[in-house]
């Protein structure tokens, strides 16, 4: 997909090296058609590594989106340059009036803190909200996915006895669903968490539909609203050394980290990491853009309600 993003975003450069067509913001203002209107409040630390991560997933079907990057309101990010974000990043109050046609949430390292002391809870309580009535579907990732779940339906987080790390096996409970055609009978996720949501709690609540989950990592995809909300527990925009760098970074600072599972050839760390999820992530992205935005959206954005 032709991304309208500014020409000098960091992940473009990066992308073009990778064979991946990206459609800067000043060629895209000469095609004579509605954009899909993306917006991403990215709340990992590493910023230029997930808009890259995202942007590669969100790159390669046939129509144009735009894409807005959020921060939330007053927070100084400590592992990205600050132009960078006073250049690319947008505050909720300069976009509440406006409408989307999809929404993407990120993970963020606040799962081991109970919700409601999470600093920003007030204002990312106030997006979840806004989003409900100003995009057409919302993909909630890993935290987010977490925190979506509690706001909206109660859904209690747990913590684990040992970080769930690595890449696991997953099955697919809704063939008929759109958001997995193409998929095979199983299909491999990262995840890298500490807390986990249990399936006897959402399966409790009518307006959720666990729709994907694995014997060793548990809850994966759950939809509401039809969806327009997607709540993932796992990580599917990883890169293939998203992992590594995890490992290697909590290693160097004497932490406890196990070698992530399913994810070194023969558990080796000197070794390639083996990538298995790549296809479904891509699979994953495409459909969730094609049957729950594209296919759903109106075509004056204004009409999203």
């Amino acid at each position: 997909m032709p991304l309208n993003i500014p020409a000098n975003l960091p992940a473009v450069e990066l992308l073009k090296s990778e064979n991946i067509f990206v459609m800067d913001d000043q060629r895209a203002s000469s095609q004579d058609i509605r954009p899909l209107r993306i917006i991403i409040l990215n709340l990992m630390p590493l910023k230029i590594t997930t808009e890259t991560d995202l942007i590669r997933l969100l790159s390669n079907t046939p129509l144009q989106i735009e894409i807005d990057f959020l921060k939330i309101s007053g927070h100084t990010s400590k592992n990205t340059p600050i132009e960078h974000m006073q250049l690319f990043y947008k505050e909720f109050e300069t976009v509440c009036d406006e409408t989307y046609d999809g929404m993407i949430i990120t993970g963020a390292p606040v799962e081991q803190i109970e919700f409601e002391e999470v600093y920003y809870w007030n204002e990312i309580t106030r997006i979840f909200d806004w989003a409900r009535t100003h995009v057409t579907s919302t993909l909630y990732i890993c935290w987010a996915a977490q925190a979506g779940l509690y706001h909206f339906y109660g859904i209690p987080k747990y913590p684990l006895g040992k970080k769930m790390f690595g890449v696991f096996r997953h099955t697919v409970s809704d063939r008929q669903n759109p958001i997995f055609r193409g998929f095979d009978d199983e299909f491999y996720v990262p995840h890298s968490r500490h807390t986990e949501v249990r399936a006897e709690d959402i399966c409790r609540v009518p307006e959720l539909s666990l729709i994907s989950r694995s014997e060793e990592s548990g809850v994966y995809m759950v939809m509401a609203r039809n969806g327009r909300e997607f709540f993932i527990t796992g990580h599917s925009e990883y890169s293939p050394l998203t992992l590594d760098t995890e490992y290697r970074r909590d290693r160097d600072k004497g932490l406890d980290i196990q070698l992530p599972e399913n994810y070194y050839k023969d558990d080796n760390p000197q070794s390639e990491p083996v990538v298995r999820w790549r296809g479904h992530a891509h699979l994953l992205f495409a459909n969730w853009l094609n049957y729950f935005v594209y296919q759903q959206t109106p075509y004056d954005i204004r009409d999203i309600k």
